[in-house]
């Protein structure tokens, strides 16, 4: 395990038009995230939250200047994790919406050659032309393989991030008409839910990381609303059919014996569709079996 498992908040739904992921950073910690942490042994300091604006600011009014204050944020973001990748720290980015992954990515594959593990019900792999809402947590992927909004393509440092072998996706279920054909000529490996349904978990994990062999470390995007709605009801983007929770967590373990993750985004939170914060505390057991809890 790292020297030290790092938190950054990053309370932003400038990415897509329902209010709520904002809050996603303070229920995590409501949840009890870095007490659940240290009973595992493991050093935790939390770093607060970076700054963003909200919705109704002016300075945020359009999709051209939603872009551009998403890009800034994301910055922030990619910052941070430098810092935690210089040290070699767990870095643990709690959102807010899912374009928070271009800042986080960025950070972790400057220096070396890192593979991203994307479990979300969506790709998020569309680009303003190609996206039907034009909504900014539909498009990382795409802006971390270099495909996009130049202000997203280039947080962080020029460029693409990412090819599309060092990309693999689980739990995909909803994707847009023209995103379908954009991914299945991208290279990007997908795990649909009919390859879990299929193959069961346990597979479709090893499968996934023998996927990524030729990296030595791994960054997991872990969206919410990858699990069922039956399981994670709060989520911004609810998709029926997802993980389940024994599903969740033997990847999340299978993930941590790999000894290879060393950051990781837990995403899409909205408490205001919740109950009683179930899904955040749901994300706090996720993350307590990528770093380490086990049965036995």
């Amino acid at each position: 395990m790292t020297q030290q498992v790092k938190i950054i908040g990053i309370p932003m739904d400038l990415g897509q038009n329902r209010r709520g992921v904002d809050m996603g950073p303070s229920v995590l910690r409501l949840a009890g995230l870095q007490a659940r942490l240290e009973r595992l042994g493991l050093s935790v300091v939390d770093h607060g939250n970076v700054p963003v604006p909200i919705a109704e600011e002016a300075a945020v009014e359009g999709t051209e200047r939603r872009i551009k204050a998403v890009a800034e944020v994301c910055q922030a973001v990619y910052e941070f994790g430098r810092k935690c990748a210089a040290h070699r720290d767990f870095a643990l980015f709690l959102g807010g919406d899912h374009s928070i992954s271009i800042g986080t990515v960025a950070a972790a594959a400057q220096d070396e050659k890192i593979g991203l593990l994307w479990i979300d019900a969506h790709a998020d792999f569309n680009t303003p032309e190609s996206s039907p809402s034009g909504n900014i947590h539909g498009m990382p992927v795409a802006a971390l393989i270099g495909e996009g909004a130049p202000e997203l393509v280039n947080v962080g440092y020029p460029g693409a991030k990412l090819r599309p072998s060092q990309v693999v996706m689980i739990g995909i279920r909803d994707l847009d008409t023209i995103e379908r054909q954009r991914l299945s000529s991208s290279g990007i490996h997908v795990f649909t839910m009919r390859h879990i349904d299929e193959f069961g978990m346990a597979s479709v994990a090893r499968q996934a990381l023998d996927r990524l062999r030729h990296v030595s470390r791994i960054h997991v995007s872990l969206d919410m609303d990858s699990l069922d709605p039956d399981e994670a009801p709060g989520v911004g983007t609810p998709v029926p059919g997802g993980l389940s929770y024994r599903e969740a967590h033997l990847l999340m373990e299978m993930l941590s014996d790999s000894k290879r993750v060393q950051s990781c985004d837990i995403v899409e939170i909205n408490p205001i569709l919740d109950n009683v914060n179930h899904s955040a505390e749901l994300a706090v057991e996720l993350v307590a079996s990528l770093l380490g809890q086990r049965i036995l």
